[in-house]
């Protein structure tokens, strides 16, 4: 072999090996979340663990539900693990998305200032507790980012039998921003606000907030998780995002997430079924 073909011979087996090389690198999936999962600590405590146990890493996009969805539905994700489970059967229905599985769930819980200027603290009522915040309009603050926390606050507006975009005034923040500063803003300005309790259970900033309502089936929290369409968008890693959702829903999984703890407090309670929605 002359010297011309054998460099060609060698320059062709670097390329070869660089693009294998280049493939192992990118043994990762971008999934599209809701911020209750990243700003509780779920995330960086569950992670590890899969990427362990997989070698595949977790790109995370923290969003609202409803945002996250629309990452899914513009391809920029492999999996959505979210939480309002109407938007995400929607998403199904649309095509965007393969199966949905239930995961795990927690609850919501009404944050609010200690001296409780509204008189709710202790009930059990939700939705009476809505209609004293709104009657005394005592400040509160939403996130009004359509995530599922959001769209879960908006539902006990209407329960409670207000209309809140016709109730609402200066007693009313609509923020547009996620978990944590939904409460840091509740925290400024005393004012109570819908959490999940995982992340509120997370939340260090809680100067004179405390729970004053919780308990109420109504405020039950259910996360599911789906595969993007790769038949809709070609770029989804579908055997890598499945291996995420595998294992979610798996004993392994299931233990994993049931472990995670904060001041000995359990912040999420797994639940998948055998057979997806």
């Amino acid at each position: 072999m002359n010297r011309r073909i054998f460099s060609a011979f060698a320059a062709a087996l670097l390329l070869a090996a660089s693009g294998v090389a280049a493939v192992a690198q990118d043994k990762s999936i971008v999934v599209a979340s809701t911020t209750s999962t990243q700003d509780s600590g779920l995330f960086g405590y569950l992670l590890p663990l899969f990427k362990n146990k997989t070698g595949i890493d977790v790109k995370v996009i923290a969003q609202g539900t409803g945002q996250a969805l629309d990452t899914a539905r513009r391809g920029d994700a492999d999996v959505v693990f979210v939480h309002a489970k109407a938007q995400e059967l929607k998403f199904l229905e649309e095509g965007f998305g393969v199966k949905r599985y239930d995961v795990m769930y927690n609850d919501f819980v009404l944050i609010g200032p200690k001296s409780d200027p509204a008189g709710v603290k202790g009930s059990k009522d939700v939705t009476a507790a809505f209609d004293a915040i709104r009657a005394k309009q005592a400040p509160f603050v939403s996130r009004g980012d359509n995530s599922g926390t959001h769209i879960a606050e908006l539902k006990l507006w209407k329960e409670a039998g207000i209309e809140i975009d016709k109730a609402k005034g200066e007693w009313y923040r609509d923020i547009g921003q996620g978990m944590g500063a939904a409460l840091n803003t509740a925290g400024a300005m005393n004012a109570y606000v819908l959490s999940d309790r995982g992340t509120w259970l997370s939340f260090k900033n809680r100067d004179d907030l405390e729970i004053v309502v919780e308990g109420d089936k109504r405020l039950f929290n259910q996360y599911g998780v789906m595969l993007v369409n790769p038949k809709k968008f070609a770029t989804v890693k579908s055997d890598l995002g499945q291996s995420f959702i595998d294992y979610l829903v798996s004993e392994e999984g299931q233990k994993a997430i049931a472990g995670y703890k904060i001041d000995g407090q359990q912040l999420f309670f797994p639940n998948a079924k055998h057979d997806p929605s």
